[in-house]
């Protein structure tokens, strides 16, 4: 019962889109940047966006996707943290940010994912790349792959690092889709909460490009990225009391802009949303089965009840049963028997599914008789 529970809450996250708000939530101000988006990262839900699909270059918060499909690697046993990353003539050749790799220099896969994570390393990103898939440009034909699948319509990639190319181009609002994928890693915080570090025994010091880490309450993460012609950029994740926002900042004129933006979206999610569990108003009664093995089934929740909603409106949520009085067997494990109607104020919030806890099988013949006679007998 548990593994299953814990199965669909993991694929009910997967797929939860990433939904619009039409307006900017009142009490939001305009952000000094080209492009913002504010996203809650459990819902997907979007708290505050400005100009948030217009197509603009990301310089190198393009990392993010670099970093996503490296951790989706480790996390499915493709790459191990300790695999010995060799660097190419390409890869050392990567200028703006680096941490100076050499030709035929070997390095962890662990210390490769510091160097992006912590200082933007694009000699490390291109070497990962190359590590992975062979070539930075197979690496990047999966950038797309991978972007394409989150919906990100708006995206382009022509690099792994974000340095400067013709038609290298996405948006606040994918930037924000694809942010929210990577924290579905929580591995990727052991790199990107990092202030102060070091690699190579010891013998070159990181510290973290992105200053919130440092100085904003609950900051995660995420990346940083600033060229000539993308102004200054920012993906920013941070959490508190169980609920993780992201900030995307593009185009800022200044580095203390974007993240003044960063932390002003941030405090404002804090300030006004929270993420609260919701209960059925009553206990969920037995449903009976028909010609079942057993009388009846226990119905649960399909997924978590979690939902988001603004600080303001908490005492107005309101839940709705819709269940089925009877089934016929055979009922497999997880059919639906109903749905959850969870509701602030008029407006439905959410609609959870009401299925079966556990599989009943269809009585046999011999069954239909045994149980007969059983009754009978009870009645005599």
């Amino acid at each position: 019962m548990k593994q299953l529970a814990a199965a669909l809450l993991a694929a009910a996250f997967l797929i939860l889109p990433a939904r619009a708000a039409e307006q900017p939530a009142a009490g939001a101000a305009a952000v000094d940047a080209g492009a913002a988006v504010l996203m809650e990262k459990e819902t997907g839900t979007i708290l505050y966006e400005q100009n948030p699909h217009d197509k603009l270059e990301p310089a190198s918060v393009t990392k993010v996707m670099t970093l996503l499909l490296v951790l989706e690697a480790v996390d499915d046993g493709r790459l191990a943290l300790d695999d010995m990353v060799s660097v190419s003539a390409h890869a050392a050749s990567m200028g703006g940010s680096q941490v100076y790799l050499k030709e035929g220099e070997q390095m962890s896969v662990d210390d490769m994912l510091k160097a992006v994570a912590v200082v933007s390393g694009n000699d490390a990103a291109v070497a990962l790349a190359e590590h992975l898939a062979g070539s930075e440009e197979a690496f990047v034909s999966l950038m797309n792959q991978r972007a394409a699948e989150l919906g990100m319509a708006d995206t382009c990639f022509v690099n792994c690092t974000g340095l400067p190319a013709a038609g290298h181009l996405t948006s606040a609002h994918d930037i924000a889709v694809m942010s929210r994928a990577l924290l579905q890693h929580p591995r990727i915080r052991d790199y990107t909460t990092i202030w102060m570090d070091s690699i190579r025994g010891g013998q070159f010091q990181l510290a973290n490009t992105n200053k919130l880490i440092r100085f904003y309450e609950g900051a995660t993460g995420l990346k940083t990225g600033s060229t000539d012609s993308a102004g200054y950029c920012l993906s920013a994740s941070a959490e508190r009391e169980g609920m993780e926002l992201i900030a995307v900042v593009l185009k800022a004129d200044t580095s203390e802009k974007r993240f003044e933006a960063a932390k002003s979206l941030l405090s404002y999610g804090f300030a006004n949303y929270t993420l609260t569990d919701v209960y059925p108003s009553q206990a969920l009664p037995p449903v009976d089965v028909l010609l079942g093995e057993a009388d009846t089934v226990q119905p649960v929740l399909a997924q978590s009840s979690r939902i988001l909603v603004e600080k303001a409106r908490l005492n107005e949520i309101t839940t709705e049963l819709r269940l089925c009085q009877d089934v016929e067997a055979p009922v497999e494990e997880g059919q639906k028997l109903g749905e959850m109607a969870v509701y602030v104020g008029d407006e439905v919030q959410q609609t959870i599914p009401i299925v079966a806890d556990r599989a009943v099988a269809r009585l046999t013949l011999p069954g239909i008789f045994s149980r007969f006679l059983k009754t009978l007998f009870m009645a005599g």
